[in-house]
This record gives structure tokens, sequence and C-alpha cells, in this order.
């Protein structure tokens, strides 16, 4: 803890304030110490200067002058040594004793570079230069060195030899590394250690001898080290190693032990070293002798290493466990050295025959001939193999030192290898103790693969553990010896200078800038810091203590861009962050001209005044105020970013412009930076658009009775344009242009004939109070009054809602959601106030204030005209959009301007527009003072630890200042979270609504996106939260579709911009966040948490699904409760939570999810007796009703594969076959015969075969039976060996059951290879059945007796094939049945999570789902949010059971905590953002009608021509109903229309024909009369139409 402190107080504090310089305790003086000048320089620099000469341009011009010449010089520096790092040649020096034979002679050898890519995409080169003399060792290798080696020996086998050392060059061309520590998140610091200490697998220096050549170890042949050198100079992974071998086993040197040789320049492979788990007794005389030595100090490093964790409490060496071909299991490499070839070669050291043979590759080959070893052609097949897998392998090397133990004892397999990895330093030692090669030999390629290696800083102390391990492996006798490395720096073409420091280094200096473009960003904001900053202080706008402050403003900002603060208060993500390097020196520019244009706008003010409200806003002293302000603010940069009040730079400009798209030009929220942007523009076009008819009609002559009409077109435009920009998103689409092309045009008529006529003149002022009426009459009844008396708790008094809906008193819902009429009136009325009430308010405004806003005493012709424009858009565009408060902000605005400060108004137009900005921001505050009293309120504050109940007693001195916070964050829109969960709130920094800055969905793990070796072997995604992740997924596609209907229906209550939803279910809980919110558009985001959540999640669950309506306590005594009302204690505590519940029963479609423990359906015998004879007879069904079953008995390589099955006394006498699970097992001949599959299945084979079109011969001697009998066999074998041959165990019978559900068959017997003739055989018979027999047996269970006969189990399978889907929940297919809506599922699920391990059978069925719908404070939602973000990131808290996730059921902090974007929470499923869209809702459809689009209204036409011709002529002459003929149209009925239609049709026979006949022609006259409504008058037609039928039903 005490570390982790001073870390935040370095990185974290120190590092904000100063802009990113701290002490790093980590890092050598050279770093430190550079960092600390380049500080004190940018921070001296400016002052010196400032101080030393008089305050001119001169000190600007040297001050940008030394600021450019040092950022360029640093920033090319840096780009091109990270380039040198990335391209450059790397040189090794060794000052070593010369201990070959007869010499000691500098070699040198040089190599060409080559390049590879790391995993940042850096393309990378490496030189390498190897000597063409060099010799000790075996082979004369360029790639292994060897100080002293025993004598030579013969080598044999060229042939293999040269096809081994062409093929392993390749494949080290191909692969970098087996040992990789990378990780596809870690930061770029790890990132750049991967691409530094990079290593290869390869065994070019094992080839370096050729044939029947004979070299002795001391005596390299020039030539060979020569193809040696070449063929390692083909690896393009190479890198600089030193391999020393013991020196046991090597003859005396002929130099002197003192001799030293000078330093000279080697090269060598790179290469990583692995050792496989299999060992062999079969070795050459000096493989076992370093085996043995290795073996000896193994055991005693083992023991010292076990002494040192003892003493430190913590291992750091990373210990791998034997290979069991798991998904946790490490890689193994083959990787030999040169004594190990020569042994491959010589078959007499291996003891193999001397004819080659063909490596065995079959499983069960392979374990018949386990101990036997392979020789050269083997080993040539598998290294093909090897070759094959190590070419799909792309990973960055190890950037830890490994240390790798195992136990060796006798007779046990052991190895042990040392591997030490270093910047400068590479020393390697190899043991092989008594190694297998057949077992190496057959390792599983599949099981080559990456895996993490923790990289935390606990381990950077294993490379000093590693070199005294290796030095221990080493002889005596031999000394150790110094490296160096280095990388040529290319300065010209032939000067080049020596780099002696790495990429971690070179990180630790400065950050990386990859691009060219980030550098001359980076330089251009230095210098424009060091103008706008220079120019400050030489115009005396600091003086004093203030010059040295502002000195350090700049220097912060500078030095920011050289070594950023990682990571940042304001960061929204963890590792490094490139874009919050530049967020202090844009706002500093940004501050800094602003201070400039208000000091220029102070002392060159016009004498024209412009105010408003009384605010003089051209006055110089508010103008001074504002600049002194910003003055304040600049200097208080340390505090502010160490606070993070200030987002990174992306971040705000997105908030900038979607607060400026809804409080100004009334759009809606963004969904990102790009969408933000186009929303702006595309207002900004409008503006454009309308101003010019505006200003046109300004200039016009106004008269008091008359309204110049391109005033009245300007109007009409306006309001068309606002209502097709309302139903617009913020991302670009034409999906409702057609229709809005049709509306707009009608709207812009309509509305234009309106004005013109001068109603809004001649009527005044009784106009203005009828409107104003009507908008607060409609406004209280459609937003206040009908949802409060639909909520659960109506006002908080009542126990039950006032208006329930059909489905509340339902136990189960069974269907859609019923409309009830108190739905159909919450649609009209909205639908009338947003397009006709607010529409005729906004240009009744428009029409009384345009003249005095353009007048000379206001605002001139040009600056009225924008006013007016932006004004009208906003309030048009906002009551379209969302009307929920604006009749709250209509009425106050009227009252407060007219009776009460009608002094202060600025006209009401003007009036509205800037009371709807402030009306958002005292909601926002509303929201934000009741989340805080609700989260702090004494009698239900709950500690999550003992922190909180420290910070407690500080928060109630401190409630003013919190208050002044609440206000603050409200005018700008951002969070106010609780610091670490307590009772102490501090503010955030802005975000736009959405709030999370990266765009996020759950990627679900399914076999579409794993390799299939973990498929099979490792069942990846096998969790319960990645499984049931698919459940959000498909609850997202349904509310995508209802969500828009349902809200503008009134069944989640009122709504707005930013609210925050939670759905609960049974087992889904789902918070749903509203992002945008448009004109018959919703766009939101889901978020879904556990299934079976943490002790905290399921308090919170239990506090939003437990009723209050039983409680009785009043205080501390129970007197019970009047009917129908809450008691006293429960309305209280109702009121002190941030949440309520609206709805308890909210129909969504759905997916019920049944699981039942398989292990409980198949415990004993005889259930899985059962189940097995389901699967035969599932695999005889879908034999039989294959349409390819003719083709199939007429191949003969099939037919011939069965022959032996055909045999007239054929017995299968596998002993996976169980006469306690085989129905047809035969006791007598202990397997299963043909005759007793024929006792047993031979009527359901004939029944099966008659049920097809052609029927075939199904007798006992047919093809067909042979066939089926054959199928039958395998499909059980293949049960078995999945159970490894141990069906009697439950465990392993579940193992193999769902190994065969999910379609992982293994043939392992000769006998069933006939089935490769065709694998349709498998994938269309023996799977489904499979599959099939699990819902069969399922259905046992309610009817045991009731497929015993053939044609009920027939109908039964015929019926689950055509409506259920039986798939495994990794198959895609499942997922697509899913989001299909497929009626029905099943599938076997196998968990393996948390140490839990069980099989489940999960049965789902579409449904309806019945939700209750809780609506959460948004403030506390974006509160939480913040904060989990600030403690997890700035303040880097790794505490599982940190107090800011525990429960608390006032706020539900757990639930909102853990849906936070992941890694910060834990959802197991996060939706992209998706819109809904009213047009998909069936139901508001039928109230409103269709989306009117040209075919719709000829489809109209066309329908209402036939209804009255087939009217008029069934009233003629029989007095028909005309509803008998109606065939749609736009107008669609209720749910009764069926039984009205039929009373009209009875009343009209005993009417006559007259009375039918006007009635139709009424009708039509209406119908025509509603077409041209179209929008708005047709719906009311639709009542005066069903009025006219019930006059004629009931009077007529």
């Amino acid at each position: 803890m005490g570390s982790q402190t001073l870390q935040i107080l370095r990185q974290g504090v120190w590092a904000s304030v100063t802009g990113g310089w701290y002490y790093d305790p980590h890092q050598n003086t050279f770093v430190n110490a550079l960092h600390l000048y380049l500080w004190l320089l940018l921070l001296c620099l400016p002052f010196t200067l400032y101080m030393a000469l008089p305050p001119t341009m001169v000190i600007v011009g040297m001050y940008c002058g030394v600021i450019a010449g040092m950022f360029v010089l640093l920033k090319a520096v840096n780009y091109r040594l990270h380039t040198a790092l990335d391209e450059g040649e790397v040189v090794e020096l060794r000052a070593k004793g010369s201990q070959g034979r007869g010499q000691g002679a500098e070699c040198q050898c040089e190599g060409t570079g080559t390049r590879q890519d790391d995993s940042n995409g850096i393309s990378r080169s490496i030189s390498r230069e190897t000597g063409e003399g060099e010799c000790a060792g075996e082979g004369g290798s360029g790639l292994y060195q060897s100080e002293g080696v025993q004598g030579g020996r013969e080598r044999k086998g060229g042939q293999s030899a040269e096809s081994l050392r062409s093929l392993s060059t390749r494949s080290s061309g191909s692969t970098e590394s087996y040992c990789s520590g990378t990780d596809r998140d870690t930061n770029s610091t790890l990132s750049s250690l991967h691409s530094e200490q990079t290593s290869s697998t390869h065994v070019e220096s094992l080839l370096s001898l050729s044939g029947d050549e004979k070299v002795n170890a001391g005596h390299a042949d020039p030539s060979n080290s020569n193809v040696a050198s070449g063929e390692a100079n083909k690896n393009p992974h190479a890198n600089e190693l030193a391999t020393k071998l013991p020196t046991g086993d090597a003859p005396k040197p002929a130099n002197s032990e003192g001799q030293q040789g000078e330093g000279t320049v080697e090269a060598a492979s790179r290469t990583s070293v692995d050792v496989s788990a299999g060992l062999t007794p079969h070795f050459c005389p000096s493989l076992r002798a370093k085996a043995n030595d290795a073996q000896t100090h193994g055991q005693k490093d083992k023991e010292k290493e076990r002494e040192k964790d003892k003493e430190k409490g913590k291992r750091k060496a990373w210990r791998r466990t034997p290979s069991t071909g798991s998904a946790k299991s490490h890689a193994r490499v083959l990787s030999l050295d040169s004594s190990t070839t020569a042994c491959l070669n010589d078959p007499h050291h291996l003891g193999a025959p001397a004819s080659s043979r063909a490596l065995t590759t079959s499983k069960s080959d392979l374990e018949a001939k386990e101990g036997e070893v392979l020789d050269a052609a083997s080993l040539l097949g598998r290294a093909s193999q090897i070759e094959s897998v190590t070419r799909s392998r792309n990973s960055l090397p190890c950037p830890i030192s490994l240390s790798h133990t195992q136990d060796a004892t006798t007779g046990s397999r052991g190895e042990h290898t040392v591997m030490r990895v270093c910047t400068c330093t590479y020393s390697l030692s190899f043991s092989f103790p008594q190694m297998r090669l057949n077992r190496l030999l057959s390792m599983d390629p599949e099981l080559l693969e990456q895996h993490d290696v923790d990289g935390s800083p606990d381990l950077q102390e294993a490379p000093h553990r590693s070199q005294d391990s290796t030095h221990n492996h080493t002889h005596s006798q031999t000394h150790p010896h110094k490296t160096k490395q280095y990388y040529r720096l290319w300065l010209l073409p032939y000067l080049w200078v020596g780099m002696h420091f790495d990429r971690l280094t070179l990180l630790a200096l400065f950050d990386r800038n990859r691009e060219v473009l980030e550098n001359v960003l980076s330089v251009a904001l230095a210098v424009l810091v060091a103008f706008l900053g220079s120019v400050l202080l030489v115009n005396g706008f600091f003086t004093d203590i203030w010059v040295f402050q502002f000195c350090l403003v700049i220097a912060s900002c500078q030095y920011s861009l050289l070594k950023s603060v990682q990571p940042d208060s304001s960061s929204p993500r963890h590792g490094h962050n490139r874009i919050i390097a530049y967020s202090r020196p844009v706002y500093f520019c940004l501050c800094c001209g602003l201070i400039w244009l208000l000091h220029y706008g102070s002392i060159n003010s016009s004498s024209t005044a412009v105010s408003l409200y009384g605010v003089t806003l051209t006055s110089s002293i508010l103008l001074s105020q504002a600049r002194d302000l910003l003055v304040v603010f600049t200097l208080c940069f340390p505090i502010i970013f160490f606070i993070g009040l200030l987002p990174q730079i992306n971040t705000f400009v997105m908030y900038l412009l979607e607060q400026l798209d809804i409080h100004v030009f009334g759009g809606n929220a963004c969904t990102s930076l790009l969408s933000a942007l186009y929303s702006v523009v595309r207002s900004i076009i409008t503006i454009a658009m309308l101003y010019g008819f505006c200003y046109g009609a300004l200039k016009d002559s106004w008269d008091p009775q008359h309204i110049p009409v391109l005033f009245s077109v300007f109007c009409g435009l306006l309001v068309a344009v606002s209502y097709h920009l309302s139903r617009q998103s913020s991302d670009p689409s034409n999906e409702r242009l057609q229709s809005d092309v049709i509306v707009c045009v009608v709207i812009a008529v309509l509305y234009f004939a309106i004005h013109v006529s001068t109603v809004f003149i001649a009527l005044q002022p009784f106009l203005s109070y009828v409107l104003y009426g009507l908008v607060g009459a409609v406004g209280l009844l459609t937003h206040y009054l009908l949802p409060q008396m639909r909520k659960q708790l109506p006002w908080y008094c009542f126990s039950h809602p006032l208006l329930k809906t059909r489905e509340y008193y339902q136990f189960e819902i069974r269907g859609a959601a019923h409309v009830m009429w108190f739905e159909r009136t919450h649609v009209w009325l909205l639908f009338v106030e947003k397009n006709i009430l607010y529409p005729l308010v906004v240009l009744n405004e428009l029409s009384g204030s345009a003249q005095e806003l353009a007048s000379p005493r206001k605002l001139n012709t040009e600056v009225g005209a924008l006013v007016i424009t932006i004004a009208g858009l906003k309030l048009l565009r906002s009551s379209f959009s969302s009307p929920t408060y604006q009749y709250i902000t209509v009425l106050f605005t009227v009252l407060f301007f007219t009776f009460d400060y009608q002094q202060f108004s600025e006209t009401l137009l003007l009036d509205l527009f800037v009371m709807s900005i402030i009306f958002s921001k005292l909601w926002e505050l509303f929201y934000k003072l009741k989340f805080v009293y609700t989260y702090i309120a004494p009698w239900q504050i709950t500690w999550g630890s003992a922190f909180h109940a420290f910070a407690q007693p500080f928060a109630v001195p401190h409630s003013a200042m919190l208050f002044v916070q609440a206000i603050v964050s409200a005018v700008f829109s951002t969070p106010l979270n609780p610091f670490l969960g307590s009772a102490i709130f501090i503010s955030s920094y802005v975000r736009p609504v959405r709030f999370w800055e990266r765009e996020y969905n759950t990627k679900r793990v399914d076999h579409s996106n794993t390799r299939l070796a973990s498929q099979l072997d490792r069942n990846p995604g096998s969790d319960d939260n990645n499984l049931n992740s698919i459940f959000y997924e498909h609850l997202t596609r349904s509310l995508q579709h209802s969500l828009c209907g349902d809200l503008q229906l009134g069944r989640w209550g009122n709504y707005s911009t930013g609210d925050c939803f939670i759905l609960a279910s049974d087992y889904l809980n789902a918070l749903v966040h509203l992002v945008e919110i448009g004109n018959g558009l919703i766009t939101f985001q889901l978020r879904g948490l556990e299934f079976r959540g943490t002790y905290c999640q399921q308090r919170e669950v239990e506090a939003i699904t437990e009723g209050v309506e039983e409680d009785e306590s009043c205080c501390c005594c129970e007197p019970g409760h009047l009917p129908y009302l809450l008691s006293f204690n429960a309305a209280f505590g109702q009121r002190w939570l941030a949440w309520e519940v609206l709805v308890t029963k909210y129909a969504l479609e759905g997916y019920s999810i049944t699981d039942n423990s398989a292990a409980s359906m198949l415990q004993v015998f005889d259930l899985r007796r059962i189940l097995t004879t389901y699967y035969v007879k599932g695999i005889i069904y879908y034999v039989i009703a294959s349409p390819k079953l003719e083709e199939w008995l007429a191949n003969e390589a099939l037919l011939e594969g069965l022959k032996s099955c055909g045999e007239r006394n054929y017995v299968d006498l596998d002993p996976t076959f169980n006469p306690n699970i085989d129905e047809d097992y035969d006791h007598r001949l202990a397997g299963i015969s043909r005759d007793s599959f024929c006792s047993v299945y031979l009527n359901w084979i004939q029944y099966c075969n008659s049920r097809r079109e052609k029927p075939l011969d199904s007798e006992k001697d047919s093809a067909l039976v042979l066939l089926c009998y054959g199928l039958c066999v395998l499909g059980r074998r293949a049960l078995g060996t999945a159970s490894h041959h141990m069906s009697s165990n439950l465990e392993s019978f579940l193992y193999g059951l769902h190994a065969l559900f999910k379609g992982d068959f293994r043939i392992s017997s000769v006998r069933d290879e006939w089935i490769f003739t065709d694998m349709e055989l498998l994938r269309k018979v023996v799977v489904p059945g499979i599959r099939m027999s699990l819902k069969l047996h399922q259905d046992h269970f309610t009817s045991p007796d009731e497929y015993e006969e053939s044609s009920v189990l027939f109908e039964a399978i015929s019926s689950h094939e055509q409506t259920l889907v039986i798939a495994h929940e990794g198959d895609p297919a499942w997922r697509s049945a899913v989001l299909s809506n497929s009626p029905s599922l099943l599938a076997l699920r196998h968990v393996l999570d948390e140490g839990t391990n069980e099989y489940k059978i999960i049965m789902l069925n579409r449904r309806y789902l019945s939700f209750r719908v809780i609506k959460v404070n948004k403030e506390c939602v974006r509160g939480l949010w913040a904060g989990q973000q600030q403690e997890l990131v700035f303040l880097r808290n790794r505490n599982p059971e940190r107090g800011s996730i525990q429960n608390a059921k006032q706020a539900l902090r757990n639930m909102i905590n853990s849906s936070c974007d992941q890694p910060i929470g834990y959802p197991i499923y996060v939706s992209p953002l998706t819109t809904s869209y009213c047009n998909t809702h069936p139901q508001l459809g039928h109230i409103l009608g269709g989306p009117i689009s040209i075919a719709n209204i000829r489809n109209f036409i066309v329908n209402t021509w036939h209804r009255l011709r087939k009217g008029c002529g069934a009233g003629c002459n029989s007095g028909g109903n005309v509803e008998d003929c109606d065939a749609g149209g736009l107008s669609c009925g209720s749910g009764n229309s069926g039984n009205s239609g039929t009373a009209a049709s009875d009343s009209q026979h005993s009417s006559g024909p007259t009375a039918s006949y006007l009635v139709n022609i009424c009708r039509y006259f209406i119908s025509v009369f509603r077409f041209n409504m179209t929008l708005y008058g047709y719906n009311i037609c639709l009542l005066l139409d069903s009025l006219i039928a019930s006059w004629h039903d009931k009077v007529l």
C-alpha cells in the first residue's frame, strides 16, 4: 500500500503538476538527470529572458527560436533513434579468452540486414555480422560458438542433414519465438521491450556440416563455416546469441588460460530455447554427459532458488508445469544443439534401424509404437510438420528472463533449461537428461502456441538469478566473457556511430511519435506555446510571483510534448494514451488566444452597445473581467490537470460541438466526434439557407395589419425543415427521406397558409392566451397526470397503479401487450402537442417579436434576422424531438416575463430561447442534488470500507462547497462523482451524453473466431458469462423493434436525453442508456449484467424486485395503512431512492431459459441406456430420411468397407460396448452382433423406410440394414472413444457426450474408416442423431411410454426437426438461430468457470417475458461511472473488493458500477449504439398509421376507390357492408373492428339501400378529405368515420 501511494504521488500528483517530470527510481541516473535538466531549461529560459531583457518582441523571437531548435533536434533524434532500433544493425562486442584448438584469432563476420514486423506494426531490420574463418566449436557455425568441445565425430546421412538445413532455415525465417510474453493490451513500453529482445527457433547450427565429412571440434572447415553463416543469414529474425557448452568434455586449449583475446565482433542468430517434456534413453555419449552434468547442477540451482523464494516471500521465476495438451500448457519448441545433431545424423548412436521408414501420424499407431526411435526420414517428416505450424506464428519474444525448473528424479522424465534474455548479453545453457526423441518428434504441433507471461515489475529481478544459474551450468575452468551490444546509427552513407542503449532506455527518455505528422504537430505546438506565452509576458499580463507561475505553466505544457503524464487524471483508458500528450498545449493555446481576443475587445469596444436582459455584452468592464478570469484559470493549470477537470482534446471537441448543437440549434446528442461535426455543419447550413428568407422579409415594409408574404414563406420553411431535422439521427442516413419529402411539403404549405392568413395578428392577444392555456393543459395531462397514474407507486402514496394494463394481473405474459385506452390517449395528445400546439406557439411569437428584434433599438436587421432564425429553429426542433418538459418552460416564461418582470423581457421569442437553456441546466442541477442527498443520507448510508466511515464526518462541513460544485457541474454538464465511493463529492471533466469515449461492444467467443484445435481440446468460451451474452444481444434486437414505440405509448413514463433504465426479470438484468432522442427515433445502448452476480448485486436486485405494498410500519410501530395506500415508512423510504419502479409487467419478446443438470438426468445406467437407444434410433432416422441414401447404398467403396460387417457370424467385440448401456448387447457373444442389433431395431428401420416416398429393401440381409448397423456401431464407438472407454463413469460419459454434441468425432478404429468415403454421413446423420437423442431423452421424463410406438417417435422427431434448433452454443448456427427468433432451441452446455465443472441441458423457448422497468437518476449513473474510471485508471486501485463497488440499495451502486465498460466494469454484454424507429412498432402504426410514402398513398387511393365501388354497389343492391371489402391502406381499426363490421352488416340488411348509400357517400368524402389532410387531419377523420358507422348501426 505504501509503495502504491508513493507511485501515485510521483507519477500522478507530482507529474500532473510539472507536466510529466518526476523522479523515477527504476531508471538510471542518466535518464533522471536528463529529464531534470530539460525541465529546468524549459522553466528557466522564459523566466530568465523576461527578467534579463527589456520586454520587447526580441524576447519572443529569441525564445521561439530556441524552443523551435531544441524541439526539432530532440524530435528528430528521437525519431531517428527509434528508426535505428527498428531497422538498424546490431553489433556485439565480446572480450574473451582464446579457447579454441590451435588459434585464438579474432573473427569478424558480416551479414546483410533483414526485416521483420513486430506486433505493433513496426518494421524492424537486424544486420548480423558473422565470421568467415571463425571457429571454435562443432560445426564451425556462426550461430552457436562453443569455447571448447571434445574430439570430433563422424557425421552421416548427408542428404538428411541438407534437407534439415534448408527446412530449418525456412522454418526459422517464418517465426520469431514461441516463448512470448506479449499481450495485446500491454503498454508501449512493454511492447518495445518485446521488439528489442527477439529470438527465434531454428536449427541452422545443427546442420553446418554435410554428409560424410569428418570435422574435429578444434578444426573447422571455412567452407562449412561459410555455409552455416550463409544459411543463418537467411533467417530474418536472427539475434546475437552466444552459447556456452560445458567444457568438461572438451580438450584443453592450446593457449594459456590467462591469454585474452581482443574485442571481436561476432554474430549469432536470435534463438529461442525451449525443451520438450518428452525424454528418451537413446542418447549419444556426449549428450548424456552433458545431461548428467546439467542434472546435477539443476538440483543445486533448484534448492538455491527455493531458498531465495522463501526469503522474499514470493516467486519471481516462471515455473512451467509439464504439458498436458490443455489450454494452460505453454508452448514446446524443438530446439537442438550441434551435439544433438551429431547424434541424430548417426543411426548407431540413436539405435535406429538402418532402413528408413515413414513417420507415424496416426494417434493409435503412435501409441502402439511408443518407445521406438524415429530415424532421419521420420525426423524430416516431423520437422516439416513443425515447419507448417511455425509459419503460422507471429509473436513477440518473452521480455523477461525465464527460469524453468522441473524435478528430475530417478525413473521420471525431467528437463532443466535456463534461458537468460538481456539487452546487452545473451547466454545460454542446455541440458537434456534422458530425452526420448520419438516423444519429442511426435509432439502435437498445435501445442506450439503463444501464451502470456506476466510482465509485472516483480519479475525484473529474474535476469540476475538467471545469470547466476547460467554460470552454475558452465565448467569452473571456463571463464565468463563480457558482451557489449550496440546498434549502428548511420549518420551518413559511410559514417555511423554506435548506440549503446536499447528501446526501453529510449522510451524512458521521451515518448515516441510514430508518424512524421505527430512530430511536426509537437514542434508546432511547442513553438505556439512559446509564442503566445512570451507575448503575454512581454505585454505585462503577469507581474511578481505570477511571472514564475506562468513560466511553470509554459514549461509543463512544453514538457508534456516530450514526456507526458501517463496515466493522466482525465485519461479514459489504461495504458499509454497518445492523445493526452497534446491536451495541455492545446488548452494553453486556446486560453491564451481567448485572453488576447478579450483584451483586444476591452480596449477597442465599439460605441454601439449590445445589451441582453440589462447586461451590456460589449462592455469593456465585462470583457476585462472575463479576460482576468481566464488569466487566473490559466495560472491554475497544474491544479486543474491534477484534479482532472479538462478532458483529452477529442472528447472536449465532441462535447463542445454537442452542447452547441443541443442548446443553440435544438439538435440531439451525438454518437461520435464525426457525427457531432456533421450535426453542427448541418445546422449551420440550415441556418444559412433560412437566413436569406428572414433577412429579405425583415427588409420589407411591415404594416400593423399585414405580414410580408416572404416572412410567411420563411415560417412555413422553418417548420418543415425543423420537422425534417428532428427526424434525422446524428449519423447521416436517408431512411426517412422519401417520407419526409412528402410530409415536409404538406407541412410547409399548411403552415404558410395559416401564417399568411394574418390569424396571428387579427386574433391577438386572445390567441396567445388560448395557445398558452392549451399547451399547459395538454402538457400537464400528457407528461404529468397520465405518467403518474400509470406508475407502480403513484406520487409515492398509492400502493398500486391507478391506470392498470391488462397484463398487470397476469401471472405469466403470453402475448404482446394490449393497447389500452389511456395509451391511445397519450399517443394522440403527444401528437397534437408537438405537431400542432408548439409550432403554432412558435409562429405566434415569431410574428409578434420579429419586427421588434430587428429594430435598431434592439438588434439591427442583420443580427435580428440571425437571432430569429436560430431561436425559431431551436424551439421547433426541441419541441418535435423531446417535448417532455417544454410545457413547463413555456408556462414559466410567460408568467415570469408577463406578470412579474415584464421590464426585463427581450420579446417572448428570445425569452423562450434563453429560458429553454436555463431550464435544461436547472433540471440537471435538480437531479444532481437529489443524487447527492440520497447518497449521503445518514439513515441509509452504507460504508463499503473504512475510508467511507472516515470521510463521512468530513462531508458535513463542506456542504456549501458541495452546493457550489453542483451548480458549476450543472452549468458545464460534468458528472459529480463520489470520491472512492465515499460521501465526498468532486467534479469530473466534461463528457458528451454517450459518456464513454470509445466504440465498445462485446465480441462473443464462439467457433467462428477461435481455432479448431482450441475448440476440440479446450472448449473456449465455456464460461456462463460468454454463453449468456447472446440473450442480451437478442434483447437488444427486440428493443430495437419496440423501444421507440413503447416510449411514445408511455410505457416507460417520461424520458429525456441521457436517461437510464434498468430492465429486470428472473435472470436478465440490463441497463438501457438513452443517448439520442429524436422525432420518432431513439438511439440507445444496452449493458447486460451477470446472470448470477456477486453478493452485492443480488442484494440490489432484491431491492428493485421486492414490493413495499405489505409494509405497515410507521416510525417504530406498525399501525398499518389505509387501503390502496402506502404506509408512512414505505412512502418515506421511496422518496429517498435514486431510482423508482415504473412498470412491473413490461412485455418484451425474448427467450425463457430452462437449464437442467445433465448429471442428474443420466445418473443411473437405465437413463443412459435410454439415451443410447434414442441415439441409435436417431441415426437410423436420419440415414433413412437422407436424400443421399440411394447414393450411399450404391457406393462400392462404402459397401466394401462394410463387407466384414455383413458376414453371418460377425460380432463387434469392442470393449466400449456395455451391457448396462447398450440395449442390443449380446451377452452370449460379449458384443453387438448383427442379429442382436436387428432384434431390437429392425422394426424401427422398416417403419422409417415405409415413410419414404420410395421405400427400399429393408430385410435383415439388405444393404440398408447393413448401413444402419455400421453407422450405429460407429456412433457408439465414437461415444466410447470420446468417453475414454469409461462409459460406466458418469463424468467420462458426460465428457464424451458433450464432445460428440459439439461435433468432435474421432475415428480411432480401422473398422470405422469406411466413413471417410463420404463425410456427410457424419455431418448429416451421426451428429444430428446424438443431438436429437438428447431432446428425446428429455421428453422421456414427461411421458416415459409415449415413444414406444414407432409412429409417435417418428412424428416427434419430424416435428422437432422442423421447430427445434439443436446445436452447440459455440456453433455460429446457434447465434444465428437465436437472433432470427427461432421458436425453440436446445443445447448441452459444459460450464468451466471458477472451479465449477458441470454439464447442463439448456432449453430455450421464445415467448414474451415480463420485465420490471426501473428508472435510475441519470446523474447518479454518470457520477458513479466517472468515479470508477478515476479510481481504476488514475488512482490504480486494483482491489476487487474495493468499497466503491459494495452494494448501496439507495443508489444501486454495484449494478451501475459493474455496467461500466471493461475493464473498469464487468458487464457480460455491451451493445453497440443501436437506433430504434417508431415505424417498426406495429401497435403504434395501427394508431397513427404507417409511414407516408408514394407507394402507401397509391395503395390508399386504390383501396378507397375499390371500397367506394363495392360499397355503393352493395348498398344499392342488397345493403352490403363496405367493411367486408376493405383491403387495408393507411387506416387501421382497433382490435374489435371485426365485431363492429359484423354488426354493421346485420343492421344494413334491415335498414334498406338508401341509408347505406348515403352513409357510403359520406364516408367517401371523408376518405378524400382524410387523404388531403395526410398528416394531421386523417386521424381525426378516422374518429368521425367510426362515429358515423356506429350511428348507422344503432339509429338507421
